[in-house]
C-alpha cells in the first residue's frame, strides 16, 4: 500500500490535471431544494444526447445560497465559469455554446468582470476578487463547493489527513502545546480556549475517555455547521482524530439533528472511506492509535446544544442539562472525562495542524484568533455564508459582502448568536466582530448566526419571538428558566398587544437578572439576551407600544387599524376582493370603507390597492 504522502502526489495529479471537461453541480441542501437534482439530470441527458465525454460531479454549497442552483464548467486549458440561477432550461444552452463551441454564456456567469458603461465583458474565475468574496478568507470552508464531499480521494489530493500525519509525530502533550499557541477559541458558543478545554481533559483521571462532535445546530437562521458537514465532512472527522489522540480517547460520538439527513448520509460515507484508507479505526497510518467514530441522530431539542444534555441523550436519557461541576472533562459520557466541540471547531483543528500554528495566530486578533464562518439570512441581498478574519466589522459582512438590505430598505438591526444572542442597531455597524467586543456590546458570537432586520421589522416583535422560541425549547428543569421565559414571554406578548405598562419595563430586565445568574444551563442563562439588547438599544420602541399603542414599524396587530381615504378610493373593488373576512364594503366606483371590528388586519388590501387610497395607522 502507498505511503498517505504518495497517495496525495497521485491523486493531486488525478484530480488537479483535468484531461477532459468536467461540471460540477453544487448539491447542498440549498442547492438541492432550488432543483440541482433536476439540473444534474438535465446536463446528463445533454452531454448523451450530444456524445461527449464529459465528467459530472456533485459538490456542495459555494456559500451563493442566493444563486442556487450553481454549476461550475472547467474545461482543460481554459479559465473555469461558475454559473448560477441554473434552471433545467439553461442546461442546453451552456452545453451547445460553453462545452462544445467553448464560448461561455456571459450573462449567466456569478463572476463578472464589468465594462466601464457596467455590461458584462469577461467571467473571473478567481472568485476572490468578486463582490461577494473578495472580503473573505475561505480557509475552513475552502473546500466547500470545490470537492465532491463523498469523494475521500479529492479530500486527500487537496492536503487532507496531512494535519494528522503531523500530529501522530508529536506527543498529545505537544499537541495540546501548540493547539493552545494558535489560540483557537471553541466556534460554538462562548468561545473558550480549545487548547485548554483538551488540557483539562487529557489531565482528567479515567482509563477510558470520549470526544464529542456537537452538530446540534439549532440556532434560528443559523447553517454553517451544516455546510461544512455537507461540503467538507472529512476535515471534522480529521479534526476528531487529532482531538483523540491528544487526549487520549479511542471513542467519539458525532451527534447531530434528524433535520440534517443529507449531512448524516455524507458523514457516514466519509467514515467509511476513512476506515478503508486505515485513517479511521484500528492502528491509524501504523502509529499504534485506534479510534473510533459513531453516528448519534437526535431528535433536534435545541437545549441538546448544551453539552451535558446532548450527553444525556447519547446515554439514551431524556435531553436536560447535568448540574455542573463535575464538568464534563471530569466526568462526561457514562461517568467518564469528555471533550466536546462543534463542528467549525475541530475543522478549525484539521486546518491547524496541517498550515501550521504561526500561519493560523497571523490571522484575526490578538484575543480571537483565525476565521469565522457567518450565515446570512433575513433582509440581507445576498443569503448564504461568509467566512472572514476575527476582526472584520459587521458593516463590512452585511454591506460589502452581503450586498445591504434587500428591496433598498433602511438597515435597523442584526441578531447576532441567534437566541443567545443580542440585537445590535446601526450605530454599532463598525464594530470589530470577535468574542470580547460582542459580549461588551450585549450580544455574543454563538455559532455565528446573522439575522438582518430592515426599518419594517418591530423589535418588540423580534424580543418576543425569539422568548417564545427559547420558552417553547426550555427543557423545564430548573425554575428561573421555565418559570422565567413564560413570565417574560407574557409580558411581551402584552405589551405588543398594547396592554403594556411601564413598570413591565423594570420587570422584564429584573427577570433577566435572576435568570442569567440562576438558571441551570447556557440556554435560560442566555435566554433574555433579546431582550436585554432590545431594551438597551431600542427602549423608544417598547416605550411606543406601551405609552401610545403604537407599533412604530406597524407590525403588532393589535396596535394597528386601516383605513381608506375616500377621496383616493375610486371604487375598483380590488381591496373588498381580497379581504379574507369581508370587512370591506362599498358600490362599485364609489368610496369602500373597512368595518375595524372584522378586520384581522393582514394588510392584503393595502398590498392589492393601486392608488394608495389605504393606509395603516
Amino acid at each position: 500500500m502507498k505511503s498517505l504522502k504518495e497517495l496525495r502526489n497521485h491523486l493531486r495529479y488525478k484530480y488537479l490535471k483535468l484531461n477532459r471537461p468536467r461540471v460540477s453541480i453544487g448539491m447542498g441542501t440549498c442547492g438541492i431544494a432550488a432543483g440541482a437534482e433536476k439540473v444534474k439530470n438535465e446536463f446528463i441527458s445533454e452531454i448523451k444526447k450530444h456524445g461527449l465525454d464529459v465528467e459530472i460531479n456533485i459538490t456542495s454549497c459555494i456559500g451563493m445560497c442566493y444563486r442556487e442552483v450553481n454549476v461550475e464548467v472547467d474545461i482543460p486549458g481554459k479559465e473555469n465559469v461558475v454559473y448560477g440561477d441554473i434552471t433545467p432550461k439553461k442546461v442546453e444552452r451552456i452545453v451547445e455554446q460553453h462545452i462544445i463551441n467553448g464560448n461561455p454564456v456571459i450573462e449567466w456567469a456569478e463572476f463578472q468582470m464589468l465594462a466601464e458603461d457596467g455590461t458584462s465583458i469577461h467571467p473571473i474565475p478567481d472568485m476572490e476578487h468578486t463582490p461577494y468574496y473578495h472580503l473573505q478568507t475561505r480557509e475552513v470552508s475552502a473546500r466547500c463547493g470545490r470537492i465532491n464531499p463523498e469523494n475521500i480521494e479529492e479530500y486527500i489530493a487537496t492536503g487532507g489527513y496531512e494535519g494528522l500525519e503531523n500530529v501522530l509525530k508529536q506527543t498529545p502533550q505537544e499537541v495540546i502545546n501548540n493547539l493552545k499557541r494558535s489560540g483557537l477559541r471553541g466556534r460554538g458558543g462562548g468561545g473558550f480556549p480549545t487548547g485548554q478545554k483538551w488540557q483539562f481533559t487529557r489531565d482528567a483521571k479515567g482509563e477510558k475517555k470520549y470526544i464529542i462532535c456537537n452538530a446540534d445546530e439549532g440556532d434560528p437562521g443559523a447553517f454553517m455547521d451544516r455546510s461544512i458537514l455537507e461540503g467538507d465532512p472529512h476535515s471534522i472527522i480529521e479534526g476528531m482524530i487529532i482531538a483523540g489522540y491528544a487526549i487520549g480517547a479511542s471513542e467519539g460520538y458525532i451527534y447531530i439533528r434528524a433535520e440534517y439527513p443529507l449531512a448524516i448520509k455524507r458523514l457516514q460515507i466519509a467514515i467509511n472511506q476513512a476506515k478503508e484508507q486505515r485513517l479511521l479505526g484500528y492502528n491509524i497510518l501504523d502509529s499504534g492509535f485506534n479510534f473510533q467514530i459513531h453516528i448519534k441522530v437526535g431528535a433536534g431539542a435545541f437545549v441538546c446544544g448544551e453539552e451535558t444534555a446532548l450527553i444525556n441523550s447519547i446515554e439514551g436519557k431524556r435531553g436536560m442539562p447535568r448540574i455542573r461541576p463535575p464538568f464534563p472533562a471530569l466526568k462526561g459520557l457514562w461517568q467518564h472525562p469528555t471533550n466536546n466541540n462543534n463542528v467549525e471547531t475541530y475543522a478549525n483543528v484539521s486546518l491547524i495542524f496541517r498550515e501550521g500554528v504561526e500561519w493560523y495566530s497571523s490571522i484575526g486578533t490578538d484575543k480571537s484568533k483565525g476565521t469565522k464562518i457567518f450565515s446570512l439570512t433575513g433582509k440581507i441581498a445576498k443569503t448564504g455564508l461568509a467566512e472572514v478574519p476575527m476582526g472584520t466589522t459587521l458593516r463590512q459582512i452585511i454591506f460589502d459582502i452581503g450586498g445591504g438590505i434587500k428591496d433598498g430598505k433602511k438597515f435597523k438591526a442584526v441578531q447576532i448568536g441567534g437566541p443567545s444572542g443580542g440585537c445590535l442597531p446601526e450605530d454599532l455597524l463598525d464594530l470589530p466582530v470577535d468574542y470580547d467586543s460582542l459580549i461588551e456590546a450585549g450580544a455574543m458570537m454563538g455559532s455565528g448566526g446573522l439575522v438582518v432586520m430592515d426599518e419594517s421589522t418591530c423589535m418588540v416583535d423580534v424580543a418576543r419571538y425569539f422568548l417564545k422560541f427559547t420558552q417553547s425549547e426550555s427543557c423545564g428543569k430548573c425554575t428561573p428558566c421555565r418559570e422565567g421565559t413564560t413570565r417574560m414571554l407574557e409580558i411581551l406578548e402584552r405589551i405588543t398587544a398594547g396592554k403594556g405598562k411601564i413598570e413591565d419595563l423594570n420587570l422584564l430586565e429584573r427577570l433577566a437578572r435572576v435568570m442569567k445568574t440562576t438558571s441551570l444551563c447556557g440556554l435560560g442563562q442566555t435566554a433574555p439576551n433579546p431582550v436585554l439588547s432590545t431594551l438597551r438599544y431600542f427602549r423608544d420602541e417598547y416605550l411606543a407600544h406601551i405609552e401610545e399603542k403604537r407599533c412604530p414599524s406597524g407590525v403588532c396587530s393589535n396596535l394597528i387599524n386601516y383605513r381608506i381615504d375616500p377621496e383616493k378610493c375610486v371604487g375598483c373593488t380590488a381591496c373588498a376582493r381580497v379581504c379574507p373576512t369581508g370587512a370591506i364594503s362599498g358600490t362599485k366606483k364609489q368610496p369602500h370603507v373597512i368595518n375595524t371590528e372584522i378586520c384581522i388586519k393582514c394588510g392584503a388590501c393595502m398590498d392589492a390597492c393601486k392608488f394608495d387610497a389605504i393606509t395603516r395607522i
